[in-house]
């Protein structure tokens, strides 16, 4: 008698160039996964065949894809085609982003020339770069907006959103933002707290985060906050469950206030907290740092 297949567990780590696939994979290292780059997508099914063959040793692997023209999607999307029809592959497209100005420093800081514009401007490369991953954009099951991030928080992130890759997982990552900062593209689900009370101009509270109790209290004391976070949390109860049964495997609902330092870390931990029991729940605040600058 055949025996049954051993699932496996496929990411696909692509996006724009700089916008942190070398982190990305050194995480998948450190979390046991079998990791190759710039594998050819043409090649994914015969690498997928020796995976199947190997006796289980190979049970979760990460393929850096690094796409350099339109030619590669055919294969690449043929190939992601094939292995979701297999019941014992769990495959993701991990697909990493940042804005173009946040691309363009970080190849000034590192002295690179973009890949796809080595006699031209960083920007243009990264232009092209966009316009040719457009599609592949689409099909991710997974973007990471890493504009904000510090390699450290992008480890973070991933290892939260892939340390647990069974195929019924269902995560809640909780994002406090601040709109001075820019939206973060990666969220699901934003909500604008800039109308509630703001701890900033109160001068003991100021330099204050909202993970300190003082903080919290002052933000959460107020009638607005209180009605507003009893819709908030009523109409979450409702949506997770619904994103749950549709099979995503994780929501991001991000918190947004002016400076992404008080209000909406204060709120994003609530939220946190009320879900924690019932949901693998994670929390980011992207931009509190930043604020305490």
């Amino acid at each position: 008698m055949e025996q049954p297949q051993e699932d496996i567990h496929i990411v696909i780590i692509t996006g724009m160039s700089g916008a942190g696939k070398t982190v990305a994979v050194q995480s998948f290292e450190d979390m046991g996964y079998y990791c190759v780059d710039n594998l050819p997508p043409a090649l994914i099914p015969t690498f997928v065949e020796l995976i199947e063959n190997s006796g289980g040793q190979m049970n979760k692997v990460a393929l850096v894809i690094d796409l350099r023209g339109r030619e590669f999607f055919d294969h690449l999307f043929e190939a992601v085609d094939n292995l979701r029809l297999k019941a014992h592959l769990s495959t993701h497209i991990l697909f990493l982003d940042a804005k173009d100005d946040v691309l363009v420093q970080r190849f000034k800081e590192t002295r690179r020339s973009h890949p796809l514009a080595a006699a031209e401007t960083p920007l243009e490369g990264i232009h092209q770069e966009r316009e040719i991953l457009e599609d592949l954009k689409g099909r991710a099951r997974q973007i990471i907006d890493t504009t904000g991030l510090h390699p450290k928080q992008l480890r973070e992130r991933i290892i939260q959103t892939f340390s647990a890759p069974e195929k019924d997982a269902f995560s809640v990552n909780i994002l406090s933002f601040g709109y001075k900062y820019g939206l973060p593209i990666d969220a699901d689900l934003v909500f604008d707290v800039r109308f509630l009370p703001n701890p900033h101009y109160i001068d003991h509270l100021e330099p204050k985060t909202g993970l300190e109790e003082e903080v919290s209290s002052y933000v959460l004391k107020w009638t607005e906050t209180k009605e507003f976070m009893e819709k908030l949390l009523d109409m979450l109860s409702f949506m997770l469950p619904q994103y749950k049964r549709e099979g995503k495997s994780q929501l991001i609902i991000a918190i947004g206030c002016t400076g992404g330092k008080h209000r909406s870390v204060a709120l994003a931990e609530y939220t946190a907290d009320y879900f924690a029991g019932g949901y693998a729940v994670h929390k980011t605040h992207r931009d509190m740092e930043k604020g305490k600058e």
